[in-house]
């Protein structure tokens, strides 16, 4: 089967937090044949973009015809990919990497946020928070992928950390910006403040499903937060 790698460069089209640059290895000495495709991969092989999608797109392919992530092994998706094991393994170590990979491709990309701005950044993320969730309604898909996820503590602990630590870590970020901007108390546990924020958006996309998420929740939400809850006194 032929690797679609081809020897021809490029970088990830998809990845999107903090990607290692790529450096071509130094060709092989006189009579040195290159490792074949099934030896374990020589990292800074460049990349191609195509193989890439293929492989992506193979393992939702194999979700899609019902096959359980804990069934679905390398060499089943470098098969379904028309590709080598070695070209998975230049890009993923494995299988959990692989596959937080090909929820983060199905998931809304994650909008920009100006580093510098407080409440503005805290609404942008909220809001992209709450699109997400929409996502996991309108995809039975990817709601399946979830819920076999968490029953992978493997690969649960590698979605954690690679794409939710990370937006969190963000998200407390924004907050402690709009403290220092005077755009909310100085008085409370910036923890305390994100889980505010973050709190009702979740209780709505994982806890109630049914509940609905209109355009409009993010503005309600923050204008309740910062108002407050108490009743307003004539």
């Amino acid at each position: 089967m032929r690797d679609q790698d081809g020897g021809q460069g490029g970088t990830r089209g998809d990845r999107r937090d903090g990607e290692r640059p790529v450096y071509a290895p130094a060709p092989p000495g006189p009579g040195c044949a290159p490792p074949p495709d099934d030896q374990e991969p020589r990292r800074g092989r460049p990349r191609s973009a195509a193989a890439e999608r293929a492989i992506l797109d193979a393992v939702i392919a194999l979700l899609e015809a019902g096959e359980p992530l804990a069934d679905l092994s390398i060499e089943r998706i470098a098969r379904t990919a028309g590709v080598g094991k070695a070209t998975i393994y230049r890009r993923w170590s494995g299988k959990e990497e692989l596959f937080v990979d090909v929820v983060r491709d199905m998931e809304p990309v994650d909008p920009p946020v100006s580093g510098t701005e407080g409440l503005a950044d805290v609404r942008v993320m909220l809001e992209s928070l709450r699109t997400r969730g929409l996502a996991q309604r309108s995809s039975a898909l990817l709601h399946n992928i979830f819920a076999q996820m968490k029953s992978h503590p493997k690969l649960w602990d590698e979605y954690f950390g690679t794409v939710i630590a990370p937006r969190r870590a963000a998200m407390l970020a924004a907050v402690r910006r709009a403290v220092a901007a005077g755009e909310l108390r100085d008085d409370l546990d910036v923890e305390l403040i994100d889980d505010l924020f973050v709190g009702p958006v979740l209780v709505r996309t994982v806890h109630r499903p049914e509940a609905p998420l209109p355009d409009d929740l993010v503005d309600r939400l923050m204008t309740a937060l910062l108002q407050g809850l108490a009743p307003r006194r004539v």
